[in-house]
């Protein structure tokens, strides 16, 4: 097995020395190949320099520079495509995950597990602005995924590089990769990881955060469960207005003929109305969002289904998006 350890920097200068000898040392004591690509997000210290100085000094250390700051996802998702070994683990640059907790990692995929993700069971961390927030947020998260997580948003990760770039990372879809892994059939396993507190600079996160999780919540629920078949949503919310239409619709009938109740003005008949409008328009966009996805499938050359491996076939029968080289 080798690995590709991908590691996001913003404003991280007197973390990324520290941070590349814990590496190399654990990277040299698994006696595999590796390489180490660091992302800098648009730094504005002297992050830069200190990466060009250690991409001088060693060559297994691979820098990608973004022009300004686009965030942790982008990151990501730049040093994944980026990735040339088989697996690939993802840290943050700030020191808090510890380098010591990798070979605990790639173990569960020698194990058979398509990704191991960490869990900060002790959390070096404030607890109001961090672990709290953190606290409701995994469990909100869990409740409506169903999928079952303790630290959903702990960067330490390792993952089989073939399902890692078949991600689509955007907003801050990063937090979510064990969830949309497992979606895309991926065998995951939690395990519980080092957590130390930040020695310099300062937390790029805070309670402003949340907000925008539980929004990349709503569209990952919807990609999860509705993304390859949206008329299963909107159909559904479509035929329940319709119901709802009916049953306003006889109820205001009703009281015209069982109590003389004048139809004009009466508030059910104008339910029955607006949940017909209602209904339609669901109906409506149920039809869209399947042309909409049929397009997207057809248009990115994917499948909605994955494949984990094949027997006995040769290589150019079966059309995968992307092949990576041997």
């Amino acid at each position: 097995m080798s690995v590709s350890v991908v590691v996001p920097i913003y404003n991280e200068a007197d973390n990324i020395p520290l941070l590349y000898e814990a590496l190399t040392s654990v990277m040299q004591s698994m006696r595999i190949r590796y390489e180490i690509i660091f992302v800098n997000d648009g730094s504005k210290d002297d992050s830069a320099l200190s990466l060009d100085e250690l991409a001088a000094q060693d060559s297994l250390v691979k820098v990608i520079e973004f022009r300004k700051n686009y965030g942790q996802t982008a990151a990501m998702q730049a040093g994944i495509q980026a990735a040339s070994m088989d697996t690939v683990v993802l840290l943050d640059g700030d020191m808090q995950n510890d380098p010591n907790d990798i070979p605990i990692l790639v173990a569960k995929l020698n194990e058979g597990f398509d990704l191991a993700h960490g869990w900060r069971k002790d959390r070096q961390d404030s607890f109001l602005d961090r672990k709290l927030p953190s606290k409701i947020a995994n469990w909100l998260i869990s409740k409506v995924t169903g999928f079952p997580a303790h630290d959903i948003g702990c960067t330490l990760k390792a993952i089989r590089t073939e399902i890692a770039q078949e991600l689509d990372l955007y907003g801050e879809m990063h937090r979510f990769i064990p969830i949309l892994a497992h979606w895309r059939g991926a065998r995951c396993v939690e395990v519980e990881t080092t957590h130390h507190p930040r020695l310099f600079g300062q937390s790029k996160y805070g309670i402003s955060r949340t907000l925008r999780v539980l929004l990349d919540l709503v569209t990952v629920k919807y990609f999860i469960h509705y993304s390859a078949s949206p008329m299963k949503l909107f159909g559904s919310i479509g035929l329940a207005s319709f119901l709802m239409s009916g049953i306003s619709g006889i109820a205001s009938i009703w009281m015209k003929l069982g109590s003389g109740i004048e139809l004009a003005g009466n508030f059910l008949l104008f339910l029955a109305a607006l949940f017909s409008m209602a209904g339609l328009q669901f109906l409506f966009f149920g039809i869209l969002g399947e042309l909409c996805s049929r397009i997207y499938f057809a248009s990115q050359n994917k499948m909605n289904y994955t494949i984990r491996r094949t027997k006995n076939f040769e290589e150019s029968t079966i059309p995968f998006r992307q092949r990576r080289a041997a």
